[in-house]
């Protein structure tokens, strides 16, 4: 049997890596927009990569240096220095996956967005899976992963088979995907779905016309879409999608 989604997921809209404000001292995947997120009973979803040392780190960028006023890949660094990096705007290290499922502690549900380890969505994935599943072994709150790459969600399939798993999907333009023609043009379609054991993707709110997304609904699969800037996109996803994930605004 394939896991579904908790129905929380699609009851509250999903913050898009928490409810961050960096101008308001809560940048993208911070403890304070998670906090914030709670207060406002939002769903939340984050960002995670690997450190140095195998622990899932919530981030959501290969380098450091749009966040933080470090340089360098998160990837070359343990946990202990990457908690002393600051995120800009606040006075927060970057924190570890334990920590924010902590924070929240099932008070409202948490979609995981495992980063692409592979550097072109291929097989090279594992220990940041590892990672996310040793953590999700004591979690008891909602909670659901997804990624962009379909090796990455076949794992967890694996490693947490009672774990709703998702895919993250996209019109692949050419110009956003720094990935070989080929692989773009083969994930568009969402081929993968059935195979990994999906129950829920997460579309492009641009692309959400597209014919296989409807045909994914019909079949039963939970249609959620990223990323919502404002109430009139919002207002047109929801004509399709069961929820959104948006920033930059309050849904």
């Amino acid at each position: 049997m394939i896991p579904k989604l908790n129905v929380a997921f699609l009851d509250a809209p999903i913050t898009h890596r928490a409810l961050h404000n960096a101008t308001e001292g809560r940048p993208e995947n911070s403890r304070t927009a998670i906090r914030a997120a709670i207060s406002h009973g939002y769903a939340i979803e984050i960002d995670v990569q690997l450190s140095a040392d195998n622990q899932a780190m919530v981030f959501h960028d290969y380098p450091l240096d749009r966040l933080t006023a470090a340089s360098g890949r998160l990837r070359s660094l343990s946990l202990v220095d990457l908690s002393k990096i600051r995120l800009n705007g606040c006075d927060e290290g970057i924190p570890a996956l334990p920590e924010i499922l902590e924070i929240v502690s099932g008070q409202v549900p948490v979609v995981i967005e495992l980063k692409d380890q592979d550097g072109a969505m291929g097989p090279k994935i594992g220990p940041l899976e590892a990672a996310i599943a040793d953590t999700l072994e004591q979690y008891k709150g909602p909670v659901a992963v997804m990624s962009f790459n379909p090796h990455s969600v076949t794992r967890m399939a694996e490693l947490c088979p009672c774990v709703p798993r998702g895919l993250v999907t996209s019109e692949y333009a050419y110009s956003d995907w720094p990935l070989p023609v080929a692989i773009c043009d083969h994930l568009r379609e969402i081929p993968d779905y059935d195979r990994v054991g999906a129950s829920f993707i997460s579309h492009e709110v641009t692309d959400l016309a597209r014919g296989r997304v409807a045909e994914l609904k019909r079949a039963g699969a939970d249609v959620l879409c990223w990323t919502v800037k404002s109430p009139e996109v919002e207002a047109e996803a929801l004509e399709i999608a069961d929820n959104i994930t948006f920033e930059g605004y309050l849904a």
